[in-house]
This record gives structure tokens, C-alpha cells and sequence, in this order.
């Protein structure tokens, strides 16, 4: 939403794709609504951020449950827990059969290699 420069070139072609299909983890979703009410982004309101990911016909808000939860547990070579989910959340979709990409730059989630990241 906010057009950010440091987002790689094969990620905004993903993002700009209107075939693509895009998950995002609930948990990702409330570290953004939280980011935005701090004033941390150039991003006007929670409501518009929320609005946006509404109106995205190709997006889809993947639930923090049980599985994500239990899947996470194992994942300790990522230190930070939203990042875990995160992670969690693609190892998943993967595993029902799904083939997943994860958008990330995050050095933590890079740096432990489980799932396929592209940015």
C-alpha cells in the first residue's frame, strides 16, 4: 500500500499480478493494524488498510489456529514469534498440497531456510 522502495523488484511483480493468489497469515495481518494505529507507516488509517485488504478479490486471510500454532513450536531457528507464525503459516498451506512462495525480506526468516522465499 504504501509503494515501499526497498520491496524487490520480483515481489511487486508478484503483488502487481492480478492472477496471483495471495494468503496472508491473520498474524501478519495484526502486526500491520497494529503497525498503522502506532503511526508507524505512511499507511492513513487502520480502516483503510483494512479496507484495501477487502476489496483484494485475490487475497485470502489464513486463521492463527491450531495447526499453524503446533507447527510454529518446532521452528526455533526463527527467534521472534510473529515470525514464526508466519513461517508456520506457509509450511502449512504447503502441506495441503499448495505450492507457496513467501513474500520476505526479514533476516531472521531468510536466515532459517524453511520455506521457499522470493523478494
Amino acid at each position: 500500500m504504501e509503494g515501499n522502495s526497498r520491496l524487490g523488484v520480483t515481489a511487486k511483480e508478484i503483488l502487481a499480478d492480478s492472477s496471483s493468489e495471495l494468503i496472508l497469515p491473520a498474524i501478519a495481518l495484526a502486526e500491520s493494524v497494529w503497525i498503522v494505529s502506532r503511526g508507524k507507516t505512511s499507511i492513513p488509517s487502520v480502516n483503510a488498510l483494512l479496507k484495501v485488504v477487502k476489496q483484494d478479490k485475490r487475497l485470502s486471510i489464513y486463521p492463527l489456529d491450531a495447526d499453524v500454532i503446533e507447527k510454529s513450536i518446532s521452528l526455533i531457528s526463527i527467534n521472534e514469534m510473529h515470525d514464526r507464525q508466519i513461517v508456520s503459516t506457509a509450511l502449512v498451506v504447503e502441506g495441503q498440497g499448495n505450492q507457496v512462495v513467501l513474500l520476505s525480506c526479514d533476516q531472521n526468516i531468510c536466515a532459517a531456510n524453511l520455506a521457499r522465499i522470493i523478494w
